[in-house]
């Protein structure tokens, strides 16, 4: 919400006014309450900066979300008093329903509460570059089928490409009034060029266009995606080569189990993320189908090239079905469901480096750009970039709650349901790549206590099951071995030794099979040794595995 505070006199004579503001998500940066200056702007500028005018002259639009207020000042005044300006900042200013481009059959107004409960500029203007580039491959299309002349076409084309520049500078207006990205941009483009600027349209509908806009925008946010998920898995591969000696404990139930390398814990988080990628990739396949020439529902009458439209895009080929074409979600619902499974599996690392830089484990130390401190405790130094990435892994699986529930009800075809599918999936796409991107910095600033992981892997009798092998091994059946080795474990603890301290008149007290050669499967590097086979936790099979994974890696580049 928006509050009118002072007006600033700027340089020149014309004026400003400082404005508190609070609400979900300001642009440039504004995150929270605070004072910021909107200038008596000519243009979008985000609401935060701009080019001042002259007293007196009409100002566009503080695009500051999720309130959006025109400032509809016509008089001017100085710092003495808040004049007109003060009096009229908030109302909200609407056009006539007739007036809009879709205004044909109404006679009244849209009710301004209405107007601003259904806009939804604010939120999908993000799409601005794929409607664009959507709307100049439609364009081209219907020059290639002679329903635009080439001159057209490339009238509607460069204004297009200019008003892309508009926007990338922060030099558009948009207008809320006018509902949405596609309208907005439209009505700008009429604006530029007049009538040529209304044949556009020709052949689609909102309904197809913002389902290829969607599907655009999420083929590249799904690359990204990929490519911070791979520069990660290396990061990883680097650490497990460095760390593939390095003794640490295995754990089940958060209990020591057996000992493991370090490298091949990271391992096992690169095979998590590798699983990640691969259904990016699979999900990357079914977005990448074109719904555009759907048109609203039923297709056109138009003699429309949709093949010719999909090259252009890049599509893989044009949805087979209209209806379904603009109806569905389901390929965001996908894409979110993927981005939340690569969150389990961060938040799972992320729930590990919390445990291990703990003084009660003592593993890892992690970088002093990646902590923070106390505001009463001096002491302390928290891994707070683990835990916001484990916390933010609960947006993500609300957003495929929400897109779920958006889709369960609704029947075909398009439903006005559908407007509210995008800001779940951009906060998830940015939710996903930011964490990516910050874990992987955070974990190649850690540094490994490896003494203390070689002293916690020595306790809780983690070479029990190899001792159990070795029975087998002479002889023994497997759950007669088991019995032994836990009356074994159970005098350890009496006695407070572990496996490797009991002396061999001990050991044979329990089991006469046992002799001298014991002794060499119950050190932890003996029984990490001895799993000597793929995907076991062997140095040398560890070392294996990494050159696989960096084979299976530099593959999934070249494609």
């Amino acid at each position: 919400m928006y509050t009118a505070g002072t007006r600033k006199n700027p340089p020149n004579g014309g004026f400003k006014v400082l404005i508190r503001y609070s609400g979900w998500g300001c642009t440039k940066g504004q995150t929270g309450p605070g004072d910021v200056n909107i200038p008596w702007d000519s243009g979008y500028n985000n609401g935060l900066q701009g080019k001042y005018r002259q007293p007196g002259r009409r100002c566009r639009w503080a695009a500051c979300t999720p309130s959006w207020r025109r400032v509809a000042a016509t008089e001017g005044g100085n710092s003495n008093g808040p004049g007109r300006f003060g009096q009229q900042f908030g109302r909200q200013q609407h056009i006539m329903a007739k007036d809009k481009l879709w205004g044909g059959r109404f006679t009244e107004s849209t009710d301004s509460a209405v107007e601003a409960f259904t806009s939804s500029v604010n939120i999908d203007r993000r799409l601005y570059p794929y409607d664009i580039v959507g709307s100049i491959a439609h364009a081209r299309m219907l020059a290639h089928v002679h329903v635009l002349t080439d001159k057209e076409c490339e009238t509607i084309v460069s204004a297009l490409e200019a008003i892309k520049v508009e926007i990338d500078t922060d030099q558009f207006a948009w207008l809320p009034e006018l509902e949405d990205v596609h309208m907005n941009i439209e009505a700008r483009l009429i604006d530029r060029i007049g009538e040529v600027g209304k044949k556009l349209h020709t052949g689609r509908s909102r309904n197809d266009q913002v389902a290829t806009d969607l599907r655009l925008y999420l083929r590249d946010a799904i690359d990204a995606l990929s490519e911070s998920s791979t520069a990660l898995q290396q990061a990883l591969l680097d650490i497990a080569e460095r760390e593939a000696d390095t003794l640490m404990p295995g754990f089940t139930h958060l209990q020591v189990a057996q000992p493991v390398t370090f490298g091949h814990h990271m391992m096992a988080w690169c095979e998590m993320l590798a699983r990640d990628g691969a259904r990016l990739r699979e999900c990357r396949q079914r977005v990448n189908i074109m719904p555009l020439g759907a048109a609203a529902l039923a297709g056109t009458s138009y003699p429309i090239d949709r093949a010719y439209t999909a090259s252009l895009l890049g599509f893989a080929a044009p949805a087979e079905n209209s209806l379904d074409a603009v109806a569905d979600r389901d390929f965001a619902i996908e894409f979110v469901s993927v981005a939340a499974l690569l969150m389990t599996h961060l938040s799972r690392f992320c729930e590990e480096l919390v445990l291990w830089v703990s003084p009660a484990f003592a593993f890892v130390e992690l970088g002093d750009a990646f902590c923070t401190g106390s505001s009463i405790m001096p002491q302390k130094k928290n891994p707070d970039v683990a835990e916001l990435i484990r916390g933010k892994s609960g947006r993500v699986y609300g957003h495929l709650v929400t897109l779920l529930t958006l889709m369960k009800a609704q029947p075909l075809a398009y439903n006005r349901d559908n407007q509210e599918d995008k800001q779940p999936v951009f906060d998830t796409v940015d939710t996903a790549l930011t964490s990516l991107q910050v874990f992987t910095r955070l974990i190649t600033s850690m540094q490994l206590r490896r003494e203390n992981m070689y002293q916690a892997a020595t306790r809780g009798y983690a070479t029990a099951t190899d001792l159990a092998d070795y029975l087998v091994r002479k002889g023994m059946a497997f759950r007669s071995a088991h019995e032994a080795v836990g009356k074994i474990v159970r005098h350890g603890v009496d006695t407070g030794k572990d496996l490797s301290q009991l002396g061999l008149d001990e050991l044979r007290s329990f089991c006469k099979v046992i002799n001298n050669d014991v002794y060499d499967v119950l050190t932890i590097e003996g029984s990490v040794k001895a799993r000597d086979h793929v995907g076991g936790t062997a140095p040398n099979q560890v070392r294996k595995a990494i050159a696989r994974a960096r084979k299976r890696l530099s593959v999934g580049d070249e494609s």
